[in-house]
């Protein structure tokens, strides 16, 4: 079962893995990721800003991450934007924001009615994200992959203190996600149903086994599919512990 261990060198943060929008109880996909002093907002999806405060502020922020521009992955950008600028917050520096190219036009476009460009940097200094990338934030490294979902996309390898996790983002299975999980830790894997742009709850678990990954959590599950029936589906597929992304659950690893 998910734990509350303080003292582990990475934990993982459910703020919401509800699809493809919120339910009562549950926002769109987004996570909390910490190590020590570092927080790394790990997509924004619709309703992720409110949970998120339960535990860091945004200006507590070292780092947001965003996987794809689908809107319930990174919605909640539009309202922390409003947040970090205009109310409680005061900056010390512009958050910093890693995104798949366009990122930053399409923050812009949203938040401006006529052809001048909207402040949105003000409140987020971006990298675009390509393949392969890696960068160190505060106790975290963060690795990107390239993966398979029709639109620039990306998978997350998060390490610190010797342990591992890795996000799936939005992906059909495919090799570099794999890779990037070879012998992790712990992997968070979506399990949308049966979109090829996707993964089925089956092939999560055998991206899980393929991966030699120590543990899976299952997230992103599609609304014809209860969480406890995509577990036992992962676990046709994989023999190491499988779990649901409860809202609100922390999994260290």
């Amino acid at each position: 079962m998910p734990d509350t261990d303080t003292d582990a060198p990475l934990r993982l943060t459910v703020l919401g893995s509800a699809t493809p929008y919120p339910s009562a109880d549950n926002p769109c996909s987004g996570y909390l990721v910490t190590a020590a002093d570092t927080r790394v907002w790990v997509d924004a999806g619709t309703g992720t800003l409110g949970p998120l405060q339960r535990y860091a502020r945004l200006d507590e922020l070292d780092a947001i991450w965003i996987s794809h521009l689908h809107a319930y992955h990174c919605a909640d950008l539009l309202t922390a934007y409003y947040g970090a600028l205009y109310a409680d917050i005061r900056l010390a520096a512009p958050i910093p924001l890693y995104g798949p190219p366009g990122t930053a036009d399409r923050l812009a476009d949203f938040l401006t009615n006529s052809a001048r460009r909207s402040p949105v940097e003000s409140a987020f200094a971006v990298t675009e994200l390509s393949d392969g990338q890696r960068a160190v934030v505060g106790s975290l490294t963060l690795a990107s992959r390239a993966v398979e979902h029709g639109m620039p996309a990306f998978a997350l390898r998060v390490e610190a203190g010797g342990r591992s996790l890795v996000y799936s983002g939005d992906t059909a299975p495919c090799a570099a996600l794999a890779e990037l999980a070879a012998g992790c830790d712990l992997l968070l894997c979506e399990a949308e149903g049966d979109d090829p742009a996707h993964h089925t709850a089956e092939q999560a678990g055998a991206t899980a086994t393929a991966a030699g990954a120590g543990r899976l959590v299952v997230t992103h599950v599609g609304r014809a599919l209860t969480p406890a029936a995509a577990v036992a589906r992962a676990a046709t597929r994989f023999a190491g512990p499988v779990e649901h992304a409860d809202p609100g659950a922390v999994f260290t690893v």
